[in-house]
């Protein structure tokens, strides 16, 4: 189980219980967590040590029961969007095509589309 899971088996009172996080504090600064036994009050020296209890959830569905994917798009068109292409110009308070000198959406799909090249840059 992962260290998501609160309840754990507890080697000390063999208990089904939960795992009790304390907080340890050097002033104001926390330097870490206390991990304990909520019922017997058994202390963990750290996360690997906690042994979380894993219950098996039952397996109703298989692989073949999953969705089968949803194309919008040719695979022609998927990706000549104007946003895309090497003349599209955007600034806050419109989106133009320097190619047709003319206002246009990002999600547009234009014949004389021209990728343009990729760069390292991340755009802001």
């Amino acid at each position: 189980m992962t260290a998501d899971s609160k309840t754990i088996r507890c080697p000390a009172c063999q208990a089904e219980s939960l795992l009790k996080r304390t907080p340890l504090y050097d002033g104001f600064k926390k330097i870490g967590e206390k991990l304990s036994c909520a019922d017997c009050g058994h202390e963990f020296a750290s996360e690997a040590e906690v042994p979380f209890a894993g219950k098996a959830r039952p397996a109703i569905f298989s692989e073949a029961d999953a969705p089968k994917a949803v194309q919008i798009f040719k695979a022609d068109e998927k990706g000549k969007f104007c946003r895309y292409c090497r003349h599209y110009v955007v600034n806050p308070f419109t989106q133009r095509c320097s190619l047709h000198r003319r206002l246009i959406q990002a999600t547009d799909i234009c014949p004389q589309f021209d990728r343009k090249p990729e760069t390292d840059e991340d755009p802001v």
